[in-house]
Parts: structure tokens; C-alpha cells; sequence
């Protein structure tokens, strides 16, 4: 693999040429590709054979890897690395506590709320603005909307679809039953937006229906947890929840902080739309008493 742009200068543009490149490189190089996205804080002061062992190729893979993506060799890769930290390090600085807190023993319930500010202020901090405006956009004016979170993710996946439904016609929950995933993924139109959402260990489903939408021509957007994520290799827009727990178990809080606000931006978008559709929902609400009313009861 021949270098044939320029050398990434940021951390930024080496994501980028990894994702762009990602078709081509060998097993090691992706092996490595994956950890330099998914830890470049822990490879940025890793040495050429910690970070070979690591990922189980020898140095001169490395080397070799550092110097097709147009780098210094290791150095320049190690570089890059440490320019993503520093610009992280306001950031990591400000939940320092927090993540401490979250990391020693203590009270379960302190921990978790500790842990789930920081992963709310974290995602939140990381949100490009060109890429919150775009997914926007898309959301609100794409022809059709499908969403689609499987397992773990599904719950904030159906929030996205319930919240985007009260705001705006032609909304789909992709919820790949029993048979029925090919079914859903044919009303896929070129120009429709799909949302994708997946943590670690990620649905194969819904990495292959991400991958397929992208192909047809769809506007994708992921909600996922790092750069190294299936998702973001298909994605226009991506989205990097934080998702720490007290425990074994991942926190979805970010994730739902972030599809409420992505529900109040589109909101925000159609304006006068918004109020209508509202009321002609509260109308419905009404007609079939949908919900307890005191005045009801017998």
C-alpha cells in the first residue's frame, strides 16, 4: 500500500485516511489501525514493541504501517497520538475526579452517577458542530427516517424513533424481527437518513444494514462508541458516546442525552410544522384516552 496523499497532519486526518484506506490494509495493519483509533492516548507513549505485542504483529509491521499512511515512521505515528491528548487534555482534566471516583471502590450509586455525568459531558464536548448541523438537517428533511438498534441499543433507538414520529411523518424503527430484517432494510431509498447505534460488541446486524443503507445511497448517521467501530467506517456523520459503567455493565445514559437532543434540534428545525403535528397528536391522545385522566375514573 503506496502512500499517495499527503501525511496526515492531525490525528483527524490520520482517522480519516485510516477509514478511507481501511479496504486495503492487511490483517496486522487493520489489527493496528484498530487500536491507534480505539486507544491513542494509551499508543501515544506505548514504545514500537509494547504496541507490537499488544496487538500481536512484530516491529517492523509497525514501522511499515507508520510509513505507508505517509508518517515518520513510528514517531510520527506516536506523534499524532499525543496531539490528540493534548487536545483532550482539558477535557480529561475537567472529570479527573469524576473518573476517579468512578474507578476506586466507594458507594455503587455514587460511582454511577459520578460516571454518567462525565459520560454525558464527554459526548456531549466531542460533538462537531458541522456535524450536529448535518444530522439534523437530515433528520428532519430526509423523505424517510430509519433507525435501527438492536440488543442493548435498542432502547435508545426507539426513543430516537418514537421522539422523531411525534415531530414528523415517514419515521421507521428498524427492529430486524425474526426474518423480517431484509424486508425493512428493501424500503430503503437514496436520500433517506438512517441512524445506526451500537456499542462494543456490535450487532452484525446492524453493522451489515448500516453498510447496505450507505451503499444505497441513504444518508447515514452512527451513534457508537469509539472511531474503531464498524459503524463509523460507513457512516457521513458519526456521533462517539461515552458509555463507562460502574460495573460490567455499559451506561446508555449518553446515548439518550444525545437522541433527545438530536429530537429537540429537529424540533427546533420545523418550527411551525412541529407545533401542528403536536396538536394533531394531542387530539388523537385525547380522542382515545391514551392516558389515565382522573376525571375518567368511575
Amino acid at each position: 500500500m503506496a502512500s499517495e496523499s499527503a501525511a496526515p497532519q492531525t490525528f483527524d486526518d490520520l482517522m480519516a485516511l485510516l477509514h478511507e484506506r481501511r479496504p486495503v490494509l492487511t490483517r496486522s495493519q487493520r489489527l493496528l489501525a484498530d487500536r491507534v483509533l480505539a486507544d491513542p492516548e494509551g499508543v501515544a507513549f506505548m514504545t514500537i514493541s509494547e504496541l507490537a505485542a499488544a496487538v500481536g504483529v512484530n516491529e517492523a509491521t509497525v514501522v511499515r504501517f507508520a510509513t505507508t499512511l505517509g508518517l515518520e515512521g513510528y514517531p510520527g505515528l506516536t506523534r499524532l497520538c499525543r496531539m490528540r491528548l493534548r487536545e483532550q487534555a482539558q477535557l480529561l482534566n475537567r472529570f479527573r475526579t469524576l473518573e476517579q471516583l468512578g474507578s476506586d471502590g466507594g458507594d455503587l450509586l455514587e460511582r454511577a452517577v459520578a460516571l454518567d455525568r462525565a459520560n454525558i459531558s464527554r459526548t456531549f464536548a466531542r460533538i462537531e458542530p458541522d456535524v450536529w448541523d448535518a444530522s439534523v438537517q437530515a433528520l428532519a428533511e430526509a423523505p424517510r427516517v430509519h433507525v435501527m438498534g438492536l440488543r442493548k441499543c435498542h432502547a435508545p433507538a426507539y426513543l430516537l424513533g418514537y421522539l422523531l414520529r411525534m415531530l414528523r411523518e415517514d419515521v421507521v424503527t428498524v427492529s430486524a424481527g425474526v426474518g423480517t430484517l431484509t424486508d425493512e432494510l428493501r424500503r430503503v431509498r437514496p436520500g433517506d437518513c438512517f441512524v445506526s447505534l451500537a456499542i462494543h460488541r456490535y450487532s452484525s446486524d446492524t453493522v451489515r444494514a448500516a453498510s447496505w443503507a450507505r451503499k444505497r445511497g441513504a444518508r447515514c448517521v452512527a451513534l457508537t462508541d469509539n472511531a474503531a467501530s464498524p459503524l463509523a467506517a460507513s457512516a457521513e456523520h458519526v456521533f462517539y458516546v461515552d458509555a463507562s459503567g460502574p460495573s460490567v455493565l455499559r451506561s446508555l445514559t449518553g446515548f439518550t442525552s444525545l437522541v433527545q437532543a438530536l429530537a429537540g434540534g429537529v424540533a427546533a428545525l420545523l418550527g411551525q410544522e412541529v407545533r401542528s403535528s403536536l396538536l394533531r397528536e394531542e387530539e388523537l391522545l385525547e380522542e382515545f384516552g391514551v392516558y389515565d385522566d382522573p376525571d375518567r375514573r368511575p
